[in-house]
Formats: C-alpha cells, sequence, structure tokens
C-alpha cells in the first residue's frame, strides 16, 4: 500500500463572535450587531512540524474582524463571501466554507439564522 501523496488538513474556527455594521432594514441601519462565524479551511499540510507550515487561526480572526471594519454590508452573503475570499488569499487554502449567523435576525422566535457558503479554489 502506498502512501498518501497530500496530507489535507481542515484548520477551523468555529463560534467566533464579530460585531458588525449588517442588515438591509431601516432598523439595522448604523447599527452594530453580533455575528457568530465558523470557518474551515482545507489546507495542505504533509510534515507540518512548525507553525509556518500551516495556516495560523488568528489569520480567520483577522480577516473577519477587517471584514466587519469595512463598513455597511447589507447582507450576510456578502460578508460571507468576503471572509471566504480574505482566506483564500493565502495561496495554499484550496477551499473555504464560512457560515455566518446571525443572532438577532428572528429573536426570541428563533436562535440565529444565516447562510454558509463554500468557495473551492
Amino acid at each position: 500500500m502506498s502512501e498518501p501523496q497530500v496530507v489535507m488538513t481542515k484548520v477551523f474556527v468555529s463560534g467566533l463572535t464579530v460585531q458588525a455594521q449588517i442588515g438591509v432594514y431601516r432598523h439595522e441601519i448604523g447599527r452594530v450587531q453580533p455575528l457568530v462565524v465558523d470557518v474551515e479551511l482545507d489546507v495542505p499540510t504533509g510534515g507540518a512540524e512548525r507553525l509556518a507550515d500551516t495556516l495560523n487561526y488568528e489569520t480567520i480572526l483577522q480577516a473577519a474582524q477587517a471584514v466587519a471594519g469595512e463598513g455597511h454590508i447589507a447582507l450576510v452573503e456578502s460578508f460571507a463571501e468576503r471572509l471566504a475570499r480574505a482566506c483564500l488569499r493565502d495561496a495554499r487554502v484550496t477551499r473555504a466554507r464560512v457560515r455566518v449567523e446571525k443572532p438577532l435576525a428572528l429573536a426570541p422566535h428563533a436562535v440565529g439564522a444565516g447562510v454558509e457558503i463554500t468557495l473551492v479554489r
């Protein structure tokens, strides 16, 4: 039996809370509200022994905060796609799955509502 050629690792951050100006309704304009973000990235990491050999979780946090800092975003779909594209800027990332939940969207009737997108290189 031959050895695998590429080791693919899922690097993930789950339950990341980001404050963002987001929404299409009048009561959401100019208001910051929480988003709960899950990110999963496929990264080839065969032989990883050092942090430089893989993807640092902090880059995901920084990317989410940067997207939130860009100003008002109308749709969670836009936030999710911008974050996924930011993650794909690292050439090692082959797939980015981003789930964005807006906990206040349907409160008190639902715990949250949101979207999940996947971008593949």
